[in-house]
């Protein structure tokens, strides 16, 4: 469990710095004239930069962990483990979401604008959408996929806890 939440904390480091920066270089390359893109672009990076800083917070407890630790203790690290990744998927994920679909949406303002009304509804459409899809869909999947996991892992030690102080 521990390599791979170090692979996944590496991947998601990698990925939203990379897309970060290519974000900066389209606004370095493409120039934005309004106000809206320019907030857009910022609003983006920040929820980023917020999620990795909550994200790699987060991981300290799982790096915490040391395998002289007796059964209740790791029981107890675990059960924190949960709780941090409870404050993960409900406040984090929430606001990098908010954050992610307010920015797209200013972004995407000043190219849209200049399409044809019907191709810039035809846009936010298929991005809406696209949003939609990962919050009601993509993300409970994920959380639940996760929590399952972790419950999984709590539950075996809770019974060899409960076997050990019997």
């Amino acid at each position: 469990m521990k390599q791979s939440n170090l692979r996944k904390l590496v991947l998601t480091n990698l990925l939203l710095i990379a897309t970060s920066i290519f974000i900066i270089l389209i606004w370095i390359y493409y120039q934005p004239q309004l106000l809206t893109t320019k907030i857009g672009i910022i609003l983006t990076i920040i929820a980023m930069v917020i999620f990795l800083f909550a994200y790699n917070k987060s991981y300290s407890l799982f790096k915490s962990h040391m395998n002289s630790q007796s059964n209740s203790d790791y029981l107890k690290d675990l059960l924190a483990i949960k709780a941090k990744q409870n404050f993960m998927e409900k406040t984090m994920l929430n606001l990098y979401f908010i954050l992610l679909s307010l920015g797209i949406g200013l972004y995407m303002y000043e190219y849209t604008s200049r399409m044809k009304p019907f191709w810039g509804i035809v846009t936010y459409g298929i991005t809406f959408i696209w949003i939609l899809i990962n919050w009601f869909y993509l993300r409970p999947k994920q959380i639940k996929k996760q929590k399952t996991k972790l419950d999984a892992i709590i539950s075996k030690f809770e019974t060899v806890n409960d076997q050990l102080n019997a």
